[in-house]
């Protein structure tokens, strides 16, 4: 007995300690956090910029950042950072921008958003160097626009033209004896196709080949202008696959020398006048954030802005996804508030919870009676996104914003075979109805069952085609050929109706203002900022956990696995979900 009391109160003890150190950790960040310094930006400062950091929509504060190797404790979001880059234009301080190309993390509207500011930037005459080892296709869209780009020596520029990629996972399930009952309407609805096809179907087909060459030519066209090149000879070399090194991308002109990265500081140190390359004051974004004004001369009255990112799912939601009752909170908060004078929503998401879309159209149908409301999309804005914003008084796409993608669908598993013959696993029950225990996961449905869960996905289909047709003022069977399921890029989808004009966020943000009569405003931002325990804690969580997930998986199979949580959470619900997951390179 005296044995075990000795263990217990050891461990009692370690454990007290281990709580005590945590609690000091904690208030030493806290301290840290409140109490840091005003960053002061130095003359002949440099911005600098790197694609290969994730950029989400709406700024994220990281308590843990300056210790786990980030550059502050602030991670500005897109919009954000296109403002500091058209404030950085006139501020005397500020020399020019390294752009650090050399890998991408973002998708095709988030870097449409910052090329354009990058390219407002250069034309006031400040310098923009961009430069990566290997310079991936996304990353040279963005870093085009630079006066020089540079590769390293043993490095280059992947040109080899877009491809996109879907993963298939129907034959898996048949060896473990899964049958994916599945429910869609929409010929073009290939969110289901992974898990009923061994390939895409002939009608994914021509919509991924339209919307793959759709982007592609965007990307040639706009280089071609950037570089003065010729658009037909850039394809002629990706076709060829030409451009496998260095030189080759600089005879090609695609890069204008081929450098070391300190050769590249040491041109940075004679544009900035610093006495060497140690001595170049690099700004990150972050701190540039605190050290100006960007936001700039506030009016007193507010248009809220609301950032919707992440998969749309029942409930509350969390950090990653957008909780159909949450969001409509915050719309409701904002249109119940008469200092509001317009709403903005930003929209970055592939949808999700058929339910949760329609709650939030409808609160947004109630917030366009009583003021301006403008939507803009992001990289994503497709089935469930669009579902909510298809009736705004005005929508804003970049012209790569993969957007459409108007279907439904549902699953739901018939997992008898895997339960009973791999697991040996046998299930039985009673019920009061034949439909008391419906549906079930251990037992296939009725043929009465899939007629219920088929008049359900074409109910809900219809009422999402009545609420794009009502909300883009056209006939219900104009919608239907343009829905179906398919998917257009923003481009496109201004031929087509779903959306009004290309623009960013700030375009949004002027179009509101200008509806609601005001010449000048302030951004009242959803959702708020955490207080700092919950920012201390979340970020810790979320640090952690995410961080371990992805070493163990690697970024690609960690896509594939949030994905397949989605589709897990979302079993026998109805979904309104673009295409299940593109991987386009």
């Amino acid at each position: 007995m005296a044995q075990f009391f000795k263990y217990f109160f050891a461990a009692l003890l370690a454990l007290f300690v281990f709580a005590l150190l945590t609690v000091f950790l904690l208030f030493g960040i806290a301290g840290a956090v409140a109490s840091r310094e005003d960053v002061v930006i130095d003359q002949h400062s440099v911005l600098y910029l790197d694609l290969g950091k994730p950029i989400a929509e709406q700024a994220k504060e990281d308590p843990f950042g300056p210790f786990s190797g980030g550059d502050d404790f602030a991670q500005p979001g897109v919009y954000d950072i296109v403002r500091l880059i058209q404030f950085a234009k006139n501020d005397d301080q500020v020399e020019g921008i390294y752009l650090k190309a050399g890998a991408n993390a973002n998708g095709f509207g988030t870097n449409e958003e910052i090329r354009t500011a990058l390219k407002d930037f250069k034309a006031s005459g400040k310098f923009i160097i961009a430069y990566g080892e290997v310079i991936p296709q996304q990353a040279y869209h963005v870093a085009n626009v630079a006066g020089k780009i540079y590769t390293h020596p043993k490095g280059g520029v992947d040109w080899r033209g877009f491809g996109l990629q879907y993963v298939f996972f129907k034959k898996a399930l048949d060896r473990l004896e899964i049958e994916p009952q599945i429910f869609y309407a929409g010929k073009f609805k290939s969110a289901t196709e992974p898990f009923r096809e061994e390939e895409m179907t002939p009608a994914n087909e021509l919509q991924s080949r339209v919307l793959l060459e759709d982007l592609y030519t965007h990307f040639l066209h706009e280089t071609a202008l950037s570089r003065r090149k010729d658009s037909a000879e850039l394809r002629r070399l990706a076709d060829s696959n030409n451009i496998r090194s260095a030189v080759d991308a600089l005879k090609a002109g695609l890069v204008d020398g081929i450098k070391y990265e300190d050769e590249v500081k040491e041109e940075i140190r004679r544009l900035s006048n610093s006495k060497n390359i140690d001595k170049i004051s690099f700004v990150s974004m972050g701190k540039y954030a605190q050290a100006v004004n960007y936001k700039g001369g506030e009016g007193t009255d507010p248009i809220a802005l609301i950032y919707a990112e992440g998969n749309i799912v029942d409930g509350a939601g969390d950090a990653e996804n957008i909780g159909g009752d949450r969001f409509r909170n915050y719309i409701r908060k904002a249109r119940l508030d008469d200092k509001v004078r317009a709403i903005v929503i930003r929209i970055n998401s592939g949808g999700g919870s058929a339910m949760a879309s329609e709650n939030m159209w409808r609160e947004l149908e109630l917030a366009k009676n009583d003021k301006p409301v403008v939507i803009s999309f992001g990289d994503v804005a497709a089935s469930g996104g669009y579902y909510m914003a298809c009736n705004a008084d005005s929508i804003f796409a970049q012209p790569n914003t993969i957007t459409g993608s108007i279907g439904v669908f549902s699953i739901i598993p018939n997992m008898q075979g895997f339960f009973g013959n791999k697991l040996g696993v046998t299930f039985d029950g009673v019920e009061t109805g034949p439909y008391a225990n419906s549906p079930s996961i251990v037992e296939p449905l009725s043929e009465t069952e899939r007629r219920f869960f088929q008049q359900d996905v074409d109910s809900i289909y219809n009422t999402f085609l009545t609420r794009v047709a009502n909300g883009r003022k056209m006939p219900i069977a104009a919608a239907d050929s343009i829905g179906q399921g398919r998917v257009w890029t923003g481009k496109r989808a201004i031929s087509i109706g779903l959306v009004d004009r290309i623009g960013g966020l700030g375009d949004a943000m002027r179009s509101a203002a200008s509806l609601a009569k005001l010449k000048t405003y302030r951004i009242r931002e959803y959702p708020e900022k955490l207080n700092i325990f919950e920012r201390i804690t979340g970020a810790y969580k979320n640090t952690v956990e995410t961080k371990s997930m992805k070493e163990s998986l690697g970024s690609g199979f960690y896509g594939i696995y949030t994905e397949w949580l989605s589709i897990k959470e979302s079993i026998g619900k109805v979904q309104a979900k673009m295409p299940f997951r593109l991987i386009i390179r």
